[in-house]
């Protein structure tokens, strides 16, 4: 049998426990070794009078025991006076009960101010300030448990409980909030809906349910949840009788009520108002981003609406109904060994549109150029076998080769790839997603040489038709196409594509009849056959190296495009772009047509001072963050070694100016601390690009860091969480 869950050790606040479940927590908790602040105001149900007794009884049951217990009589309305009783009397808080309420029952109209008033004041704004006042203590001992208490009442809404209602519900966002802001320190907040018999209960339930529905029956619930080794966190919870049910929010997969360039009217809400509502294959959102998702992906479908929005593959699937998503989700798809020479290389280079007409090609067509070297999209040719020939081998697909498009690419590069040699890609199913009128499958391929990892690839592969399986619409293992800055491109590229670019770009592996056969074409849908949409990739892809890595392919990081329009063989591939810091945003037209081929691309194109290598200091004069970092380097220098315990991380900063970029490194990590200009010596945790005086606004706090990350100010590669290690830093050791 497993062990007992012990509290030794553990100091706990529960509030309003002179009585019912707060009687019943502080005596369990007790009873399993823990140090309890009993605190109770000693007044009546409706929050009118006060007296020590209700508290000092409980404190005497459990030192009566041979349980350790003190009282405390203050309201929840002053937080920090009940965390002071836990830190005179054991030295710490470590759990937190939010239990204690009053109610003022009364129908909505004849709610008075003070009756909304002092429900808010006890349940929502007391649970705030009791919190708020053991927030730090738990954040510095990196351990915290805390519990809301929320109601029925509040999830569902109750004849005569409007004030009461709406604070519980207030309590519920508040827990998800600081379950969110609390995971990092080891501080788990979760929200329980308890029915149990109480002097609030008596109001409403009948004295023999109230009898029945014991306060112990709660109790269990609240101390396994305030438990070291209980992980849950954000959740939220129903119990009574012995019973425990925890809830999630449904919503359903809704409906697009207007179409492309055409107003939103009520009566095409009426028209579509049962499938607003029609919960069949609804979706559960965890997050803010899978709820922001969706909306997304409406605007998505509403701007491809008429159209062929995704380029088709090289084999094609449908999902069956009786597909066990589960079963799909981290399954290894297949592993492919792809041996080549330098031919490969240089066919996939004229395959994508290089000529020799152009110098700058050469070294991507001549094998004996002293710069030969691979196009860093080469990278998708070894990765793609691995994925068209293990989706067919799916449990639960059934082969269509007509209705599997190629949706979005994502591509990152660790290395150059290597001109010749043999690499192994191994598949992986990272995620499927429904999305009503078909399917998703995330493909994650990791591509090696020999045991030296060289790129990956994400593919994003649409199955038409396969919707309603009743899984999520969005994945966080999604990477998300970024859509381009509302301004002039920066630079535009073009290249005809000739009559038979698809039938050369094919001859890089992509062997599906529908670029070259007109009669698979049509069954389709299509005039004619369609270029690959990575031939399209490819081309956009050279266009950024060109212009903003000058061809050199050390330089080239990562890639990202959604397949909007199809191409024809012979049409013009125009790329417009846009450069922000080292991210290229880019859009790829058809120049006949005006139509969007490609859309929300972006590579990220590392600046040449990056490269450490090659790497010189950058002269730039009156660079006021320079101030900012030889005055870390003198705090460092005296407080190093316990910062490098604290943070243990390696910080790089990109600082623009005119053009220029300047580079510094927070080493928090090795020795004893160090500052220095240039790249980090080894690799960074974080890496931190923006211009200087973005730089002095978030370190003299005019700028919040936040608000610079969404306006797209600052930018963070690698460990973002690390990030709030280094604000930290910044505000107490750089203040000039």
């Amino acid at each position: 049998m497993a062990a007992g869950l012990r509290f030794d050790g553990r100091v706990v606040l529960v509030t309003g426990a002179g009585g019912g479940l707060g009687k019943a927590y502080a005596l369990a908790f007790a009873e399993r070794g823990a140090s309890v602040i009993v605190n109770d105001l000693g007044g009546d149900f409706k929050g009118y009078g006060k007296s020590s007794s209700a508290a000092d009884r409980v404190v005497n049951e459990i030192r009566a025991k041979g349980g350790k217990a003190v009282p405390n009589y203050d309201s929840v309305e002053d937080g920090e006076k009940l965390v002071k009783t836990a830190l005179e009397a054991f030295g710490k808080i470590d759990i937190v009960v939010n239990n204690a309420g009053i109610l003022r029952d009364r129908s909505f109209v004849r709610i008075s101010d003070e009756d909304w008033d002092i429900i808010h004041r006890i349940h929502l704004r007391g649970s705030f300030l009791v919190t708020r006042a053991a927030w730090n203590h738990m954040k510095n001992q990196k351990f915290g448990r805390i519990i809301m208490t929320s109601s029925a009442a509040g999830i569902y809404g109750n004849f005569g409980q409007a004030n009461y209602s709406a604070a519980k519900l207030g309590l519920l966002g508040l827990s998800n909030t600081i379950a969110i802001e609390g995971r990092k320190y080891n501080i788990h907040c979760n929200t329980i809906a308890p029915t149990a018999g109480s002097r609030l209960t008596q109001t409403i339930m009948p004295q023999d349910m109230v009898d029945a529905f014991k306060p112990e029956y709660v109790a269990p619930l609240v101390l396994w949840l305030c438990h070291e080794s209980c992980q849950e966190n954000g959740s939220l919870f129903e119990v009574g009788a012995g019973w425990i049910g925890k809830l999630r929010w449904e919503r359903s997969l809704g409906a697009i009520v207007r179409g492309k360039n055409q107003p939103m009217t009520p009566e095409a809400v009426r028209d579509k108002w049962e499938k607003v509502c029609d919960f069949d294959n609804a979706s559960k959102p965890r997050s803010i981003q899978e709820s922001i998702n969706v909306l997304n992906d409406a605007l998505s479908q509403i701007e491809s609406q008429g159209n062929v929005s995704m380029h088709s593959t090289s084999s094609g699937s449908v999902i069956s109904s009786a597909v066990d998503t589960a079963n799909i989700i981290g399954r290894e798809l297949a592993t492919k060994v792809y041996t080549y020479t330098h031919l490969e290389p240089i066919l996939y280079a004229l395959g994508v549109g290089m000529s020799t007409k152009d110098p700058d090609h050469l070294k991507f067509l001549f094998e004996g150029s002293e710069e030969f070297c691979c196009l860093p999209s080469f990278g998708v040719i070894p990765a793609q076998t691995s994925v068209f020939d293990g989706v067919p081998s799916l449990p639960g697909l059934n082969i269509d080769f007509t209705k599997m498009l190629h949706g979005e690419q994502y591509l990152e590069l660790y290395k150059p790839l290597p001109t010749s040699g043999q690499l192994t890609s191994v598949s992986t199913i990272a995620d499927i997603l429904d999305k009503g009128s078909g399917a998703v499958l995330l493909v994650d391929v990791n591509t090696y040489c020999g045991k030296e990892l060289l790129c990956y690839n994400q593919f994003t592969v649409f199955f038409v038709g396969a919707g309603g399986l009743g899984g999520k619409r969005t994945s966080e293992k999604a990477k998300v196409t970024v859509n381009p800055p509302k301004r002039p491109p920066d630079a535009v590229l073009s290249d005809v594509t000739t009559a038979d670019q698809a039938a050369l770009y094919r001859l890089s592996g992509d062997w599906n009849p529908l670029h070259v056969d007109p009669s698979f074409a049509a069954l389709g849908g299509f005039k004619k056959p369609i270029l690959h949409g990575l031939c399209s990739f490819g081309f956009a892809a050279r266009h950024v190296l060109k212009h903003f890595a000058n061809n050199d392919v050390t330089r080239f990081k990562a890639i990202k495009v959604r397949f909007a329009k199809p191409v024809f063989p012979g049409q013009t591939l125009q790329t417009e772009m846009w450069k922000e810091g080292n991210r290229i945003h880019f859009q790829t037209k058809v120049k006949e047509t005006g139509e969007i081929a490609i859309a929300g691309g972006y590579a990220d194109i590392t600046s040449a001072l990056d490269k450490p290598s090659a790497w010189e200091p950058v002269k730039t004069a009156g660079l006021q963050s320079d101030l900012v970092f030889e005055e870390i380097g003198r705090r460092i220098k005296e407080i190093g070694n316990e910062l490098v315990k604290k943070v243990n991380a390696v910080f790089q900063w990109n600082i623009t100016k005119d053009g220029k970029t300047v580079q510094w490194t927070i080493d928090l990590k090795n020795g004893s601390g160090e500052v220095y200009q240039g790249p980090a010596r080894s690799s960074a945790d974080t890496t931190f690009t923006l211009s200087d005086q973005d730089f002095m606004d978030v370190v003299q706090q005019k700028t919040n860091p936040q608000q610079a990350f969404f306006s797209g100010k600052l930018k963070v590669k690698g460990n973002i969480m690390l990030s709030q290690k280094l604000e930290m830093i910044l505000k107490d050791y750089a203040k000039l």
